[in-house]
């Protein structure tokens, strides 16, 4: 079955859009890509863009702050994961690097620590090369950077009731 994709107004995409934004933040990405679905020019898309960009309806150096946000706290990502998302999304580097920086380190650490915490809880293999190496694949595909959590893993942080083992 095919999609047929409709075509609205240039006014009522507008309307839209501002709702759209008004719930929640946007990229300009996402917002061309929602005009593109509804047919409109691209010379109305950029005037319509314009209008919105101009009464702060979206501004993408706000969403990668927020995305940041959200990511790390509900999703609990790590950097490299929200960076690599934001890339998706055709934000700019300096406001993806602006917006990570930004994330306070020591949250960040807890985050991941509870993160590590949780997995390992639920790894049957415990405080193993093969448990640890589970917990270390949880954690990198997850996004964090892969110093920080070899650092953790073999920590009494992690495995409080064992003693690290060192098997290699």
């Amino acid at each position: 079955m095919a999609f047929i994709r409709k075509q609205i107004s240039k006014e009522n995409a507008r309307m839209r859009l501002e709702n759209m934004c008004a719930r929640s933040e946007h990229c300009e990405w996402e917002l061309k890509e929602k005009l593109k679905g509804w047919m409109i020019s691209p010379s109305d898309a950029e005037e319509i863009l314009s209008a919105l960009r101009k009464a702060r309806f979206y501004d993408d150096r706000r969403f990668a702050s927020a995305y940041v946000r959200d990511k790390m706290m509900y999703n609990r990502w790590g950097r490299r994961k929200i960076a690599y998302g934001l890339m998706g999304k055709r934000i700019a580097r300096e406001f993806i690097d602006e917006a990570l920086d930004a994330v306070d380190e020591q949250a960040y650490r807890e985050i991941l620590l509870d993160f590590l915490r949780s997995k390992a809880r639920a790894i049957k293999e415990g405080n193993t090369f093969e448990g640890r190496t589970r917990l270390f694949r949880a954690a990198a595909s997850r996004g964090y950077e892969t110093e920080l959590v070899a650092k953790y893993i073999r920590s009494a942080v992690i495995w409080p009731d064992e003693v690290a083992e060192d098997e290699s």
